[in-house]
């Protein structure tokens, strides 16, 4: 391809926007959607945006779903850590923390982790690097490894895609209302437990809510799920740790 066919491609509209780059397109599409949403986010929407012609977008990302998993990989960039020789059960902390913490500043993204990690466009090798050797610290080999690893992905998507869900959109005040309005009426004798607990969880618990984590964060209710997380992981490791033992561990008699 010679120089001035990639000029031609490359030219803008304004001759004042930006020079474009991949790393341009990645941040200003993240921005587009931290604004508008992912609905009606397309390469073309984001061009213009830019202040140039589509094809000079489509000269650095082939499609919509390119530049989708390209967002992903930089808000997996966020959470990565250093290694150094904490424990594995504070890496998997830290790690469920500073991934609440990148989609708590990118909310409208959260639907989209859980799609593009499933997908894998791109792999993040190094993401997955630092969690297996995190959880193979703690003496995971094998089918735990991957049963442990598969646990803890599914685990911090599921919870901050939940909690940083969308709201609707559509005359969100009536939908709040009317949310407010059918937990009030629930019938006691039918639900006594949650009627029971209903001011605690309103607001406060999964479906029960009227609003997301952007204004209403689950602080104490994420603070026990990793609790749980890091227990279950540590049963299975002694679970693993009992069973590899096997006939050789002295039973002392009754």
């Amino acid at each position: 391809m010679t120089e001035k066919t990639v000029r031609k491609r490359g030219r803008r509209k304004n001759p004042e926007a930006p020079s474009l780059d991949r790393a341009t397109i990645v941040l200003a599409a993240l921005a587009q959607i931290d604004e508008e949403g992912l609905e009606g986010f397309s390469l073309r929407s984001l061009a213009t945006r830019l202040g140039v012609y589509p094809t000079a977008v489509y000269w650095y990302v082939q499609s919509r779903n390119e530049l989708l998993a390209q967002v992903v990989g930089l808000i997996l960039d966020k959470i990565q850590m250093q290694r150094n020789r904490r424990t594995w059960q504070s890496y998997i902390r830290d790690l469920f923390a500073n991934f609440r913490s990148a989609i708590r500043a990118h909310p409208n993204v959260a639907p989209l982790i859980g799609t593009q990690l499933v997908s894998n466009t791109h792999g993040h090798p190094l993401f997955v690097e630092q969690l297996l050797s995190a959880l193979s610290r703690g003496g995971l080999t094998g089918t735990e490894l991957v049963g442990a690893y598969n646990s803890v992905i599914a685990a911090m998507v599921g919870f901050v895609t939940q909690e940083f869900a969308s709201v609707p959109t559509d005359n969100p005040m009536e939908w709040q209302l009317a949310v407010q309005q059918r937990l009030l009426e629930i019938d006691r004798k039918q639900f006594p437990t949650l009627a029971e607990n209903l001011p605690a969880l309103s607001n406060h618990a999964f479906i029960l809510r009227w609003q997301n984590g952007v204004e209403s964060p689950l602080d104490a209710s994420f603070s026990i799920f990793v609790d749980i997380v890091v227990a279950g992981i540590e049963a299975l490791i002694a679970q693993s740790s009992e069973a590899n033992a096997g006939p050789n561990v002295e039973r002392v008699a009754t």
